[in-house]
């Protein structure tokens, strides 16, 4: 009998205990951030920018897989506001996506507490503004996840790290490029590139030594090649994924995207180029910055080292060439992945095929000839207070329809929980595309030039494809991913080129079940913001 009672309390002894022990291997990290205006001048002209803790580009966000954040930010500009985690997967917790979608912004002088983990995604991300055109202001930094001591990763410990945040950049005030963009204008060609928000900056390091250059391209619109002068780099991580271990004298990097090289400094003592020049664009902008050994005693010189040229075929040749390194452990003890991506059959096809249309006059960008429109009930909201009248799971096709004509809608596709779905990007126009899916990585199976068709199929690499968040689409071509629907919720699809997103080039997926389970979804966090209908409503 005291056998029969003694077992149940030592079990609830020990199973507490474990909680402990849970919680004390995945720390907390508080953060508190201040988002101001200031006025810098990246390309020598004076301009307002975004400001986070004062700072252009904002903190370096340094965390641990399996770390807890929780990031207080504090809005102090004169407009809505809300920062999104680009490429952060958030399991079960659209709730803290950071898009218009999911998120009530966070009006001026107000706050909201980001709270979110870290899991399953040792690597190099970035966060950004996803409110109006704040991206063109700044606002972004970089975030990057690094391994626990006992996970092991398959490369040597590096002997430091460097962040290159680059992208292009306008001189213009983002307020003024987005009444362009409201009264139907295109955005006018970009006036420079900048590495993490300067035109010039210098990385130095020993000669011997290796060091990891994390690569993130934070720009609007413009792909950019990046290289080193009498330096070849090799490629270790993408987005998350180990790569195998190419090298390479340049690479392309597409907008949204972000990957890691590891660099030797194995050169004579001095000072080499580093360069970033826009790809696929009539005009070249180039940016420039020095890596510097400690013992040099020259500086740069020499040309430029030179990039490739136009040539689509170059740069979707040289993107087939990074691969997965199956040998590899994930960001947890275990081989990456618990099941073959190329042996599971899909449940479905969706084809989504951008376009520019003119509607009521103005310029607009749709899919599958939807311009998507922002509405002032987040859909997430909307969906768990069940409100009717914000959004429809009938406003846009799974396929493109063939007609000529485009309309605006909140356009949301329902697909269920546990899915396994091929997604084609049909890229008709003549310009490059790059897409973004929230809350999920995905495996880029296969590039094409024309028109995609089953047929295509066959060229799928079913073996070795990494994982990434952002896929790029060259001009007239197409490009096939595969996603695991394994994260319910409310998530963003959109084109990462942020014109283009503005103006309507984006959906939502519903992850969905009918069950409302925590082992599914978590439930709205207590200081979850409300707007719109929501107000009034009560969790």
């Amino acid at each position: 009998m005291a056998t029969t009672v003694l077992l149940p309390l030592i079990c609830g002894v020990l199973a507490v205990f474990s909680v402990a022990l849970v919680k004390a291997d995945d720390p907390y990290r508080y953060y508190t951030w201040t988002v101001t205006y200031g006025t810098l001048s990246p390309l020598g002209v004076p301009q307002q920018v975004i400001l986070i803790n004062g700072q252009f580009p904002g903190p370096s966000l340094d965390v641990v897989t399996n770390d807890n954040i929780i990031l207080n930010l504090i809005n102090k500009l004169d407009e809505p506001f809300l920062l999104t985690w680009n490429g952060i997967k958030q399991r079960k917790n659209s709730w803290q996506d950071g898009v218009l979608g999911t998120n009530c912004p966070i009006p001026p002088n107000s706050n909201y507490t980001y709270k979110f983990q870290t899991k399953d995604q040792i690597g190099s991300y970035t966060y950004f503004p996803s409110t109006l055109m704040h991206r063109a202001a700044g606002g972004y930094g970089p975030l990057s996840i690094y391994a626990r001591p006992r996970i092991p990763i398959p490369y040597p410990v590096q002997d430091g790290d460097f962040t290159l945040l680059i992208g292009d950049w306008y001189k213009t005030n983002h307020k003024t490029l987005q009444q362009n963009l409201d009264s139907g204008k295109a955005l006018p060609f970009p006036d420079g590139v900048l590495i993490n928000g300067q035109a010039h900056t210098t990385f130095t390091g020993d000669q011997g030594k290796t060091y990891m250059f994390r690569i993130s391209n934070v720009g609007l619109s413009t792909s950019f090649n990046f290289r080193i002068q009498n330096h070849t780099m090799k490629l270790v991580e993408v987005e998350g994924s180990h790569t195998i271990q190419n090298i390479y004298d340049s690479l392309d990097v597409h907008v949204g995207q972000s990957l890691a090289v590891l660099v030797t400094l194995n050169q004579p003592p001095k000072d080499y180029y580093i360069v970033a020049s826009t790809r696929f664009t009539k005009q070249v902008l180039t940016a420039t910055a020095l890596l510097h050994y400690t013992n040099s005693r020259s500086p740069a010189s020499g040309p430029l080292p030179a990039g490739p040229t136009y040539e689509i075929h170059w740069s979707m040749k040289q993107a087939r060439t990074f691969r997965w390194n199956l040998t590899a452990n994930a960001a947890r003890p275990n081989p990456q992945g618990s099941f073959h991506y190329g042996k599971i059959n899909t449940t479905r096809t969706i084809v989504l095929a951008n376009s520019a249309p003119l509607i009521n006059g103005k310029l607009r960008y749709a899919v599958n000839s939807v311009s998507y429109v922002n509405s002032d009930t987040p859909l997430k909201l909307a969906d768990y207070f069940n409100i009717p009248g914000i959004f429809s799971v009938n406003s846009i096709q799974s396929v493109p329809s063939g007609s000529g004509s485009s309309t605006v809608a909140t356009s949301v596709l329902q697909v269920n929980l546990h899915e396994f779905i091929e997604v084609v990007f049909q890229n008709n126009e003549r310009t490059m595309q790059s897409w973004h899916l929230d809350g999920y990585d995905f495996w880029v199976i296969g590039y094409g030039f024309g028109q995609w068709a089953a047929d295509k199929r066959k060229t799928y690499n079913l073996v070795d494809t990494l994982t990434r968040h952002t896929a790029q689409v060259y001009p007239q071509s197409w490009t096939a991913i595969l996603v695991s629907l394994d994260n319910q919720g409310m998530w963003n699809m959109r084109s990462a080129i942020w014109e283009r997103q503005y103006l309507g080039q984006q959906l939502y997926l519903k992850v969905w079940n009918a069950v409302r389970s925590f082992t599914n979804e978590y439930d709205p966090p207590s200081n979850v913001l409300l707007c719109g209908k929501a107000v009034g409503h009560h969790m």
